[in-house]
């Protein structure tokens, strides 16, 4: 399981190192997702907060990542966080999360990518339930459900 005192490690020590690499060029990516998606995955935006389904959807299942498919969170670890954001407490591996500062608006938080192929998922905070303490604040135009 992994604890703030691991994100923290990740992020100032370097990432797990993932299963595989997906890397393509930014014109690759414009032709996979949409322009939101690539907004978001590539370019570090965020979605606005409750615009989608998928913060109240808790039926069971598995999240991959939007740009490569790589599997990332177990619909086990979801939970009503009420940002407006999808929220979990863990990874479905420890190496499909990369961990990077975000010293961005004024503000130091933990930026979360795919460990696969660098999109920008969302944040990660001390401040999710118990066991793990974690919450893993992710954009949901990031995330695909595996069917």
């Amino acid at each position: 399981m992994i604890k703030w005192a691991d994100v923290i490690h990740f992020t100032n020590k370097g990432n797990p190192t993932p299963d595989k690499r997906v890397e393509k060029t930014e014109e690759e990516w414009k032709q996979l997702l949409t322009p939101e998606e690539y907004q978001v995955t590539r370019l570090k935006g965020t979605e606005r907060s409750f615009s989608s389904e998928l913060c109240s959807l808790f039926d069971p299942g598995i999240y991959e990542c939007k740009c490569c498919g790589t599997l990332l969170f177990d619909a086990s670890e979801k939970f009503e966080s009420g940002t407006g954001w999808p929220s979990f407490t863990q990874p479905i591996k420890e190496n499909a999360i990369g961990y990077h500062a975000d010293k961005s608006y004024g503000m130091i938080r933990v930026e979360v990518v795919c460990n696969t192929c660098d999109a920008h998922l969302g944040h990660v905070f001390p401040d999710g339930p118990q066991p793990s303490g974690l919450r893993y604040c992710i954009n949901a135009v990031s995330l695909s459900k595996v069917k």
